[in-house]
């Protein structure tokens, strides 16, 4: 345990990608650092411009922020804000506008990101909001950062988790046309989705027996197949599977009298079909925080719960809370998983022993 601690005070590094340069991701950014006691624990390292930084230092008067341009990861400063330039140097920025070039420089950011977090140089990931339809190209044809990074990682699957304080709703089926949803809900992803969620409580969260509300479909979970069949024939059945492997997943619940009457905060979380269904109670209820963190993954990569914003950009009204939240949960994550990657061998082997003796 000594050991142990002593790793926790490991100082970390925390790759932020810049996001879109036209929307309010540089001014969430420079506001969360003029309080520097915010990465009195970790080391910052912004994947973006150091032009367009300079350029919304200005704009937002914020000045009193030292950023330390550095070309390589190799290269920062453990003390500083440190920042790596991944864009072109005609790079320009148009406030409040989508833009082509603002979405190849949301990728290149994030590419850059990804080859250094990979190479075990970064500890965790916050990325700024991108924008899901100028970022899309040959190099980029995902509907965002989620479905992005479960490919990118090559895992079987990864799960959007939103959090804040006791709050945890994730989603089964994310960015998708509301016409698509249903024939989307399957069986298999929802008991995948559900392995993920409880797999995360457990080495992320540290709940050591999570319980997991599962939400219905339909209008009052279907109403016994009255207004809608696929809790009978599809949820139902996986919640029956997921009982078998030791998943205490229980549902179906009609979504409105669940949030309604608070039942959600008697579970550890909460597994929404769709992601509206989801995200609006949980935006409701987080009232302007919260994360979104990407379970099933590797590496710890963590979000603000909002998006560009480019109807504020550049007015100095973005509010940071939320970003803030990313940096501080990335951390939290990190260190509760290695906690439980450390220990639960330990315990295996003396569970193991125990039954030999």
């Amino acid at each position: 345990m000594e050991e142990l601690q002593q790793n926790n005070n490991k100082k970390l590094v925390i790759g932020i990608t810049h996001g879109d340069i036209n929307g309010i991701s540089y001014e969430i950014i420079l506001k969360a650092f003029i309080d520097n006691r915010v990465f009195t624990n970790f080391t910052p390292v912004i994947y973006g411009s150091p032009k367009v930084a300079a350029y919304y230092k200005k704009v937002m008067n914020f000045n009193t922020i030292n950023l330390n341009h550095v070309q390589s990861i190799n290269k920062i400063d453990p003390e500083a804000i440190n920042i790596i330039n991944c864009v072109s140097n005609k790079i320009k920025v148009e406030i409040g506008k989508s833009t082509e070039m603002a979405g190849i420089s949301s990728l290149n950011a994030i590419r850059h990101a990804i080859v250094d977090i990979k190479n075990k140089k970064l500890d965790a990931i916050v990325t700024a909001p991108i924008n899901k339809f100028n970022i899309q190209s040959t190099d980029f044809d995902f509907k965002g950062h989620t479905e992005f990074l479960k490919n990118e990682f090559q895992v079987q699957d990864a799960l959007m988790l939103m959090i804040s304080d006791n709050i945890r709703i994730a989603v089964v089926t994310e960015h998708l046309p509301v016409k698509n949803i249903s024939e989307n809900i399957t069986e298999e992803k929802i008991l995948s989705k559900l392995r993920l969620l409880n797999q995360t409580l457990i080495r992320d969260f540290a709940v050591e027996k999570p319980k997991i509300a599962v939400l219905g479909l339909n209008p009052h979970a279907g109403d016994s197949g009255l207004l809608g069949k696929e809790e009978i024939e599809v949820i139902e059945p996986a919640l029956k599977k997921a009982k078998e492997e030791g998943v205490i997943a229980i549902g179906p619940f009609a979504a409105d009298g669940f949030f309604g009457a608070g039942v959600n905060f008697k579970f550890d979380a909460t597994l929404a079909m769709y992601h509206d269904q989801g995200l609006t109670a949980f935006k409701i209820l987080a009232g302007g925080a919260g994360v979104n963190f990407t379970a099933g993954l590797p590496i710890v990569r963590t979000s603000p719960a909002h998006g560009t914003a480019y109807d504020i950009a550049g007015k100095n009204l973005a509010e940071p809370k939320s970003f803030i939240d990313a940096l501080f949960a990335a951390q939290d994550i990190y260190y509760t998983r290695k906690n439980f990657d450390s220990i639960e061998p330990l315990k295996k082997q003396a569970e193991l022993e125990t039954e030999t003796t």
